[in-house]
């Protein structure tokens, strides 16, 4: 850690989607999560779609994603992937020295604690299988109530927040419901704003991804 930072961390959120509008909102939701506990940076892929909605795009950042953590490496304290199926991770947990979070591993962890089944709901059913494999890479499989997915197509959504809001709420309640979830993760980095929403509208607690990641890379990179 920097001697100049006063003991604050300084965090790099790196955002795989190529939009920087995008990248802004999540560096803003988890300054908000850690108060003054650190500095947290935005950096963009420009390599990517605005929204990584497919299997293929989504293998296809992690190349870039590691690319940009290890140009930052010798300035930051730690890294946040900020793309649900956490692109790069493996590769930049193995790589660097200083501790990564992906949002996606951030929230199941958080999703799964006490003993909690959770479930994921989200809006881009291409990315299924991804989705599915994080809680079997984190042990997680028997607490794991499965993926749901709004409909309609992931940007029209992304362009209409308050629709995005209801479809998500919907599916929210579908994963309670039906599959018995005891909390439930929204899906996806751009989805951040939509998760700060929904928070409050449902008994079982709904995980926003970002916040789940700030505050565990801030006790990593602070231990």
């Amino acid at each position: 850690m920097d001697p100049d930072s006063g003991g604050r961390a300084r965090i790099l959120l790196i955002n795989p989607n190529s939009n920087a509008a995008t990248t802004a909102m999540m560096v803003a939701i988890a300054k908000s999560a850690v108060t003054d506990a650190s500095d947290i940076i935005g950096a963009t892929a420009t390599r990517a779609p605005s929204m990584i909605v497919s299997a293929d795009a989504l293998e296809a950042a992690a190349a870039e994603v590691e690319q940009i953590a290890r140009a930052y490496q010798n300035s930051c304290d730690g890294i946040i992937v900020s793309a649900f199926g956490d692109p790069g991770l493996a590769a930049i947990k193995a790589a660097l020295k200083i501790p990564a979070v992906g949002i996606g591993e951030s929230s199941m962890l958080e999703a799964a604690e006490g003993g909690r089944r959770f479930g994921v709901a989200t809006t881009t059913p291409r990315l299924k299988a991804n989705i599915d494999a994080l809680p079997d890479a984190l042990g997680l499989r028997s607490r794991y109530t499965g993926s749901r997915f709004a409909d309609g197509d992931p940007l029209e959504l992304m362009r209409d927040p308050a629709r995005l809001r209801a479809a998500l709420a919907g599916v929210v309640e579908a994963c309670i419901a039906q599959d018995g979830a005891e909390a439930v993760i929204i899906g996806g980095g751009p989805l951040g704003e939509a998760a700060r929403d929904l928070r409050s509208m449902f008994a079982v607690p709904v995980i926003a991804p970002i916040p789940s990641a700030a505050a565990r890379i801030i006790r990593l990179a602070t231990a």
